[in-house]
This record gives C-alpha cells, structure tokens and sequence, in this order.
C-alpha cells in the first residue's frame, strides 16, 4: 500500500542519499534505510463534501399524507350492495331464489325511480355548496347546502365534499343526503328501509318469513344489518360522514319497520299484493299451529282456533292480503296469530286470576290426569323455560360485539379519540374473556324458527304436552263441544279517536294471568306488550260485533250500547251454534266492573250448591 503513495516521490534521503520511502501511521514520510522522518505527509482525497447533484433542495414543512380515493360511488349505490348482501343471505336459509331476482330486484328498481335517482331523465344528484370552515359541525354545514335538480359532475362534488365544505366523505352524494330538505322527505333510503324492503318483498312472495323471523335473524347476525358496510367492495370507500348514513347501533323495532314499510308503500304506490290463501304459510291457520307449537300447548286446540277464525270472518284471505283499495293496511301477521291463541285460551280458561285455578285443581283431583292438558303444570313449565331464555338472550346481548372493526371516522379531528376508545375496549374485553368461562363473542348457532325446545332431550326446556287432551275442560251441549268454562270477560271494546294504545292505563286492573300470556308472546317476537293487547281488543271487536265510536251524544251512546248488547246476545248464540257455543257477557265494561261481576256470580253458585 505505502508503494503506491510513494512512488512518485523519488527525492533522494538528505542523510543517507537512499530512494526508499514508507509512510508511518501518522501518515508521514521516512526513509526506511536510516529511518529519518520528513515532513512530506500522504495526500487524502475527501470528496464527501462535494455537491454530486446540481438539484437544488428547499426546506419543506411536513407534507399531508393524501388519503386513498377509490371509484366515485353514490349512496344509492352502497345501499343496493348491502341489499344484495341482505338478499344472498335469505337465499343461504332457505329462501327461494324468485325472491331476489323477481321480486327484491323490480321493488328495488321502482324506488330508485320514485325517488329520481335512477331509471329517469331528471335525477336529483347535484349540490351546491358554500365554503365553510373546515372542521365545522354537521348542523352549520348542512345550512349551507342548496340541492338542485339536473345532471352534474359526480367528480366534482366528491371534490367539494372533500376540500370546499369541510366534509369528510367517501361517496360523491352524502351531501344530498344530509340535506334539510332531503332529510324531510321520503324518499331517503336508510338502513332501517332496507329491512322494510327486505320485508315487503318477503310477503310479496308469501314465504314464510314474519317480521318477527326477520328481525330475528338480524339480531342473530344472520342477515348483515349493523356492519353491513364492512362488506362493501374495497373500491367503495367509506368514511367520514359516511357514517352518519351506513353506521347503525341498534336494531329497528318490529312496530317502526312495520310502519316503515306501510310507507314504503304509499311511496311506492305498489298495487295489491298475491293473495295469502289458507294454504299460505303467512295465513292465521297454519301460522297459529306453528305458535301453538312453539308455546307447547295442545295440538287439539288448533281446530278451536280454526272455528274462531271461522266465526270471526278472518279466514277470508282479503282480509290478510293488501289492496290498496280493499284493504289498505299490511296484517302483522305474527301478531295477529298469537291474539287468536290468546283470546282461544280465554274461552277455555277465561284467564281472571280464578276461573283458570279453578279448572286446574279439578283436574289435579283425578287419576287419569296425567293424560289431561293442565293449565298450572303448562304455566310452570313455560314459566321456567321462559326464565331461561330470557337469561340466554341477555347473556348473548351482553357478549355481542357492538362495535364494529372496521371503524368509520366522522371527522379527522375524532379520529384520535376513536383508536384510543377502541383500544380501551379491546383490552377490557380480553380481561373479560380471562375472568369469565364463556366466549366473548356469541356461538355459531344456525338459526331456527321456534324459540323454545321440547322433548325428553337433555337440551330441551321441558317435557312435551302437544299431545295432551282437553276432553276435560269441554263438555256436549245440544249435540255440540262446548268448552266447559261458561264465562268470558274483555275490557272496554269502544274504539278510541285518538289511535293510540292504553294499556298503560288499565295495565292495573287486568289480570296477572292474562299479562303474563301477553309477555310471552311479546317475548317470542320480540315486541311491546301493547301490540299484542290492541291485536287482542280487534279480534275480540269482531267476536262481540261492537260499532262503538267516540264523538256521540250520551242518548246515542246509550242507544249503541243496548244496541250492542243486542247484536253481542246474537253473536253468542251465533258462537254456540257455529263455533264454540258459549254464554258470554258482552256489555263494554272496564276490568275492575268484570270482575266484581264474575266474584258476585261465585257467590251465587256457592249458595246454589249449599
């Protein structure tokens, strides 16, 4: 190495006259004959310092990260994904395949219609917007939006959403949507519509699906409804504001996707649907034997029901079938099932606290009772499976994961706190799961249309009575069965101007038993017990045949009741002749009257006995 640095270097040593160099460590010159030290030192080239690029470089401060933008995509669009999603998961349990593409689909075709968002020449997609603060709240932007008619650039307003108005968002429309104006009217779709759709074309299709079954399997997780926008394609970003449209918390009530879909209707202006004939699953008479089946009561108690529905008039399928000019309101079929079966039990039982014990210990009293349907060991067993599934419900309510994984942000400023929150609740979920022997998140059970298990298995809630006999609570009269119990009682049939229930009001004074089959039902369909009672007073208002409206003078009012007394003695006779005959009072009366009457006429029949 040290001959390559002196080899141009042939001055002779000045003390011994030798050309012979080397460089020590200090990077000097010597002589390596008499070792003399020179002050000639190795030159070293550093070009580290030099310039190698003639770019010129200029400080910056940090640069924004640009967020990642997919396809532009409207609203509409996001929700007839989450539609087919909803659709292909029916399909998955047993759903017939016309349901989708001959029904959903025109349905889904026709509303994009109605509301000018598709399938028309003068579509509402176009906004205008006036500049905001970024940052600024959703009420102070939403005022600065003017939606107009006509084609525009879809491009354009993502553009505004994004750098004009302060909105945070991944579709080109959510401004539209969140617009005063647009929120007022009807034709916004939302994800509680998306049910009520799903449900409009289920009864279309007469499957077997109720409300009830469907709002069940959402709460399942079945069908996608609270993260449905996780499923989205990868192209179809959502984000921001976005979220206020797609992210949902909570199930829909089955009252408010009734109603939902009862507008849906008029929106839409959809003629009369298929008819639900008796050999339609949706009808009262195969719908009934489910429920009767579900609650463990007899078979045999299905044919009383049948003749109830014969008496009542509700076997025409007009009346379960909508027509916008014959009968313009949709049945709550589920409903409407479980008020007969529960004004049925009323005419075996008369269920006011006493009647129903009454037959009951009579029954305990003979020896061939274990043969013979029993009201008190029906109660128990229900009663004890009842607990236990209520317990089930709120143990898989409580481990269900709520939140979803794949969070959406409403704003950039949120975005900080919401990964911090969604940490706080991923670690106090992993100390649940080591503190408690069940799994945080909720089994992969398949889904089933009955709530309640019967049989001698080792899974079931009790032992079987559908085969039990009710040969003992009726009795011959003029060559007809007859329920042996001679005593009915209902509140007061009056119809009210106000449409509005009142059983808060006179929840006091009915009876305990008669509650408790009301928060049966109600818990099996996941409703408020009051939806059940109003379905209870109409089919009763058919029974007793009572036109009693409010708004009358008293002369008249008296005139109707006696008037209804009349027509109520008739249908009583008509009930004995036709159907179940029966002695019933049929005045309007509140409870508390009912059952002072029913208490004097136990009076009597002690002293007849005496």
């Amino acid at each position: 190495m040290d001959d390559e640095h002196t080899a141009e270097y042939t001055v002779p040593c000045a003390q011994c006259s030798a050309v012979d160099w080397g460089i020590s460590d200090e990077g000097r010159f010597y002589c390596r004959s008499c070792h003399n030290v020179i002050e000639r030192t190795r030159e070293v080239v550093d070009l580290s310092f030099l310039k190698l690029s003639s770019r010129v470089s200029t400080i910056r401060g940090p640069r924004k990260k640009q967020a990642e933008r997919g396809h532009v995509w409207m609203v509409c669009e996001g929700f007839q994904f989450i539609l087919k999603n909803q659709a292909d998961a029916l399909l998955a349990h047993g759903v017939h395949p016309q349901f989708k593409d001959d029904v959903l689909c025109p349905l889904w075709r026709c509303y994009l219609q109605k509301s000018r968002q598709a399938y028309t020449h003068d579509p509402v997609r176009s906004c205008k917007f006036r500049v905001r603060a970024v940052g600024s709240d959703l009420e102070s932007a939403s005022e600065g939006i003017s939606c107009t008619d006509g084609e525009s650039n879809p491009a354009s307003t993502a553009g505004s959403n994004t750098e004009n108005s302060g909105f945070w968002s991944g579709s080109s429309d959510t401004l539209t949507y969140l617009s005063a104006r647009k929120k007022r009217s009807q034709s916004l779709l939302s994800m509680k519509k998306t049910l009520s759709l799903i449900y409009l074309a289920l009864v279309w299709s007469r499957e077997a699906l109720t409300l009830s079954d469907l709002l069940r399997l959402v709460n399942e997780g079945h069908i996608p409804y609270l993260n449905a926008y996780e499923q989205l394609p990868e192209e179809m970003k959502v984000t921001g504001k976005d979220s206020l449209i797609f992210v949902v918390e909570t199930v829909p009530s089955h009252h408010a996707v009734h109603k939902e879909a009862e507008t849906l209707i008029q929106f839409l202006q959809l003629p009369a649907f298929p008819p639900i004939s008796r050999q339609t699953l949706l009808h009262p008479v195969l719908l009934s034997l489910r429920y009767l089946s579900d609650v463990n009561l007899p078979d045999e108690l299905h044919p009383w029901v049948c003749r109830l529905l014969e008496h009542t008039g509700m076997m025409d399928q007009t009346l379960h079938t909508f027509d916008p000019h014959n009968h313009p309101t949709l049945p709550r079929y589920d409903v409407q099932a479980a008020a007969l079966i529960i004004v049925t039990l009323k005419l075996f039982f008369c269920l006011d606290d006493m009647t129903e014990w009454h037959l009951s210990n009579d029954l305990g009293r003979q020896k061939d009772s274990g043969k013979v349907f029993n009201l008190r060991r029906w109660y128990k067993v229900m009663q004890a499976a009842l607990i236990r599934a209520q317990e089930r419900r709120d143990q898989n309510v409580s481990r269900k994961q709520w939140k979803s994984k794949k969070q959406i942000y409403p704003n950039k400023k949120e975005k900080c706190s919401m990964i911090k929150k969604k940490r706080i609740a991923e670690q106090v979920q992993l100390c649940f799961e080591k503190l408690t022997s069940y799994p945080s998140g909720l089994q992969d059970v398949g889904p089933s249309s009955f709530i309640f298990c019967w049989g001698d298995e080792e899974e079931s809630d009790g032992p079987s009575l559908h085969h039990m006999k009710l040969d003992e609570v009726v009795t011959r009269r003029y060559d007809f069965l007859t329920p042996l119990n001679d005593m009915y009682w209902h509140p007061a049939l009056r119809r009210c101007l106000c449409y509005n229930s009142h059983y808060k009001e006179v929840e006091a004074t009915l009876p305990r038993s008669f509650i408790w089959l009301l928060q049966l039902f109600a818990f099996m369909f996941d409703v408020k017990p009051f939806c059940l009672y109003e379905e209870v007073l109409s089919v009763e208002r058919r029974i007793f045949d009572t036109r009693l409206y409010r708004g009358k003078s008293k002369a008249n009012a008296g005139a109707s009741a006696e008037t209804a007394g009349a027509s109520a003695e008739t249908a009583g006779a008509s009930l004995n002749t036709r159907t179940s005959p029966r002695r019933t009072r049929t005045s309007p009366r509140t409870a508390e009257a009912s059952v002072g009457t029913r208490a004097s006429h136990r009076k009597r029949q002690r002293s007849g006995k005496s």
